[in-house]
């Protein structure tokens, strides 16, 4: 189901398979998603990726990011770079999530703007959705209530970002599409015990219990809430399959469909690690928002399936973990 957007100069845009020799600038290349669908990208195909660090390129910094656009001219891009975090730092941090985020989106996608990029992907969070909505999450929810108020500073800020490439598809014709993964996992994410997302927070946590042997692990809540996993790799896949296959102005929910609850997730990273302590639950602590669920049927109808289960997910991810425990940022 692919969908066309009429330019200023009444060409129609038709989605199809990009140039494999074409300049494709992915932002945030290593960080968790970035990684991901830069390998995606090698092993599609593409000779000609872009990529700069953010000691190289800082894209909150606009002058620089509108020289590096002049610079390479990318014909594609996808927008993976952000500032994110966990509950406890969304929380504690508002302001940056919010600026930091504005910022490097702003910057980046008028830069893309100006040096004519046909193809752009922004990607958001399932976060972007109200507490509250009935689930699973539609594409046209957005907008509808309430944010939650751990991370509603974040989650305005990809709210922007999608309004930002829905507009620059009214104003401008441009052939730009959003996608809003859910909770995502796997190499290079940010396994900090203050600053990372539930999955890795608990993989750092149940493994290091298990090497010390410690009989008890806490968490955070009371494990209650509901939340859905998918793998970066098949986050990467399915964006390579979107900027084929879709163009259309609404956001692009991508997931498996499925969830388990906080206890059920904390309970398979305990059996993967190999830890056989006790799991207790700090309920003074927040559990945030009580499920979120995507309805991944758009997604589907374009010819997109999730293929890694969470256990195999988790397995790879742990293993990338202990090989790479030394070097981890935070």
């Amino acid at each position: 189901m692919a969908r066309g957007v009429t330019a200023a100069d009444g060409v129609e845009y038709t989605p199809g398979a990009l140039d494999r020799e074409a300049p494709f600038y992915v932002a945030g290349h290593r960080g968790l998603v970035g990684s991901a669908i830069w390998r995606r990208l090698d092993k599609a195909g593409f000779t000609n990726l872009v990529g700069r660090a953010s000691a190289d390129l800082d894209l909150k910094d606009r002058e620089a990011t509108f020289a590096f656009f002049r610079q390479t001219r990318p014909r594609y891009v996808v927008l993976a770079a952000a500032k994110v975090g966990g509950i406890l730092a969304n929380n504690t941090y508002p302001v940056d999530f919010l600026s930091d985020n504005i910022r490097i989106q702003t910057n980046v996608l008028d830069a893309a703007l100006e040096a004519d990029v046909e193809r752009l992907l922004f990607l958001g969070s399932s976060c972007i959705y109200p507490k509250l909505a009935p689930q699973p999450l539609r594409e046209d929810y957005l907008l509808t209530g309430h944010l939650e108020p751990t991370n509603d500073a974040y989650a305005i800020a990809k709210i922007a970002g999608i309004l930002h490439v829905q507009a620059a598809r009214r104003q401008h014709g441009k052939a730009w599409i959003s996608a809003m993964p859910t909770n995502l996992y796997g190499p290079h994410d940010n396994f900090s015990p203050t600053g990372s997302h539930v999955l890795p927070a608990l993989i750092r946590r149940y493994d290091e219990a298990a090497a010390s042997a410690a009989p008890s692990v806490t968490n955070w809540g009371t494990g209650s809430p509901r939340r859905e996993f998918l793998h970066s790799d098949d986050m990467a896949d399915a964006c390579l399959h979107l900027l084929e296959h879709y163009d259309g102005p609404s956001q692009v929910n991508v997931g498996t469909g499925t969830d388990v609850t906080i206890r059920e997730i904390a309970e398979t990273i305990a059996d993967v690690v190999g830890y056989s302590g006790e799991t207790r639950w700090d309920t003074s602590k927040p559990d945030g928002t009580p499920q979120k669920l995507l309805d991944v049927s758009l997604l589907t109808s374009l010819g997109w399936t999730s293929s890694i289960s969470l256990e195999e997910g988790l397995r790879r991810t742990v293993e990338w973990y202990r090989e790479n425990v030394g070097a981890l940022r935070g």
